[in-house]
């Protein structure tokens, strides 16, 4: 049986999804962090292959031609996708694929895979203090949070879509929250796949 599962986690930036899922691969060695093709520049410090896999529009058009993504997204003028090759290869060797990814591609995500994905949205405990957490980043000018804000309201509206809501309060209680789910991901079965190991064990 392939024993290999999605763990998808979205939410508004400034949430600390990102950090979260990060630590959780870190300290799970089945688990493993997507990355995803964009368009966007590289960032200082960000590598190749690590962070992302970085190529131009052109290129991204091209894979979207040929179907070579599960999901893909425009994200503040810039093209976000993810492998197909990549997860399912991931999957027959038994990880737990972790995605940090929008709820675009969630969407996409579940309508492909959704008898071994697991979707958890992860959010601040409010709007205010998702505002002062994007404030203390530094990362943004104010024009730059406004839009976040306004983009966390519309991403707060597909929580339903979801599994799971984890409200990060505090990483440390929240990352526990993230693992034990990513334990349980990895026991969820395709009903495919199920229906073989049935025959067998009666056999």
């Amino acid at each position: 049986m392939m024993s290999g599962s999605l763990l998808v986690v979205s939410g508004p930036s400034g949430s600390g999804k990102s950090s979260l899922c990060e630590k959780l691969c870190e300290d799970f060695d089945f688990a493993h962090l997507s990355v995803s093709t964009t368009t966007r520049t590289a960032r200082i410090g960000e590598q190749e292959g690590k962070d992302y896999f970085f190529t131009s529009k052109e290129a991204f058009s091209d894979a979207v031609e040929r179907g070579e993504f599960l999901e893909w997204a425009n994200v503040h003028n810039n093209y976000y996708g993810t492998s197909r090759s990549r997860v399912e290869s991931e999957l027959k060797e038994g990880k737990t694929v972790v995605f940090d990814i929008d709820v675009q591609g969630q969407a996409s995500i579940v309508k492909l895979f959704a008898n071994v994905t697991t979707s958890v949205f992860v959010t601040a405990p409010s709007n205010a203090i998702l505002k002062e957490r994007l404030e203390k980043r530094g990362a943004d000018d104010p024009e730059a949070i406004r839009k976040r804000l306004e983009n966390a309201l519309d991403e707060m509206q597909s929580i339903g879509a979801y599994d799971y809501l984890l409200i990060n309060d505090s990483f440390e209680k929240s990352l526990e929250t993230l693992k034990a789910l990513a334990l349980a991901s990895r026991i969820k079965r395709d009903k495919v796949e199920l229906r073989k190991f049935i025959a067998e064990w009666l056999s």
